[in-house]
C-alpha cells in the first residue's frame, strides 16, 4: 500500500511500536502506519483497535487540506487525563488514515521501535547515514577567521542533507568556542550538544556541535565537533564548498 493525497504519502510500516505516556504502555501495534505530512520525516499512526488507553473526544479539531478534518483527543491513562495529545481523521480522504490515531510525538514519555527507545521522530526507512573515514584537508573559516582545519575527518553522508565533516577536537580553535545551553536530538544519530562561536567580536550562536554519545550506528562520530556548512566557509583540499541550502540555513 502507497497511498498519497497532495503531499502526505502512507505506507505500513514493519516495526513494533510501543507508545507510553505517564508511565503507562497505552498503545502496542506490529501495524504502525508511516505518514509523512511534512517532506522531511515520517510520522506514526497506530490503529485504533491497538491503542491500549481510554481515547475522550474534545470540542476540538485540526482541519488539513489534505488528511480532512481531524478529532482533537485527550488520552485518560490511570494516572491523568492528558488534554488534547491525539487526534482521528475518521472522514480523512486518505482512507488508510481513518482508523488511526496520531499521538503527539513529543508529548509521549517514550516510544520504542521494537526494542529501542526512538527520538523526535519515527526513523525514516528511506533515509541512510554514512560515516567514512577521510584523508581530505578541511579548512574552516568565518569571515576571513581560522576556526579549525583537519586532515583526519569524518565524513557523514545523509540522504537529503549536505555531507557533513566531524573533526576532531584537536582541529578547532577551541579559544573562539563558547558554551551553550542548547540540546538537540536525532533518531539516527543521538542527542548532541552545541557551542556557539566569537569571531572578530561577534558572537555566532549554536555553530559547532558534537555528539558526545552518539547511538551505536553513529558511533564513528563520537567525540567529534562538526561545524554547520551552512554557515560557515569550508575549503576542502584546497577548493572553497558553496554554502548549501537546507532547512538549517
Amino acid at each position: 500500500m502507497n497511498d498519497q493525497r497532495g503531499r502526505v504519502r502512507v505506507e505500513p510500516g514493519q516495526k513494533r511500536v510501543r507508545v507510553y505516556l505517564r508511565g503507562e504502555l497505552i498503545a502496542d501495534t506490529r501495524h504502525p502506519l508511516l505518514v509523512w505530512e511534512v517532506p522531511y520525516f515520517p510520522t506514526y499512526y497506530i490503529p485504533v483497535d491497538d491503542v491500549l488507553a481510554k481515547l475522550r473526544e474534545t470540542e476540538a479539531t485540526d482541519r488539513s487540506p489534505s488528511r480532512g478534518t481531524g478529532r482533537i483527543l485527550d488520552v485518560v491513562t490511570a494516572a491523568e487525563t492528558v488534554g488534547g495529545v491525539a487526534v482521528r481523521y475518521p472522514d480523512s480522504p486518505i482512507e488508510a488514515l481513518r482508523d488511526g490515531v496520531r499521538f503527539t510525538f513529543a508529548a509521549m514519555d517514550e516510544w520504542l521501535e521494537e526494542d529501542e527507545p526512538v527520538y523526535v521522530h519515527p526513523r525514516d526507512p528511506y533515509r541512510r547515514v554514512d560515516i567514512l573515514a577521510s584523508g581530505r584537508h578541511v579548512r574552516v573559516e568565518l569571515d576571513g577567521v581560522c576556526l579549525a582545519e583537519s586532515r583526519a575527518p569524518r565524513l557523514l553522508f545523509e540522504t537529503g542533507l549536505p555531507v557533513r565533516f566531524y573533526l576532531p577536537l584537536s582541529d578547532v580553535r577551541r579559544d573562539l568556542l563558547r558554551p551553550s545551553d542548547t540540546l538537540t536530538r536525532c533518531p539516527y544519530k543521538g542527542t548532541a550538544e552545541y557551542w556557539s562561536v566569537e569571531v572578530n567580536g561577534t558572537r555566532h550562536e549554536d555553530l559547532v556541535w558534537i555528539y558526545r554519545a552518539p547511538l551505536p550506528e553513529s558511533q564513528k562520530i563520537a567525540g567529534l565537533a562538526c561545524f554547520y556548512n551552512e554557515k560557515v566557509d569550508l575549503i576542502v583540499d584546497g577548493e572553497p564548498w558553496v554554502r548549501p541550502h537546507t532547512p538549517f540555513s
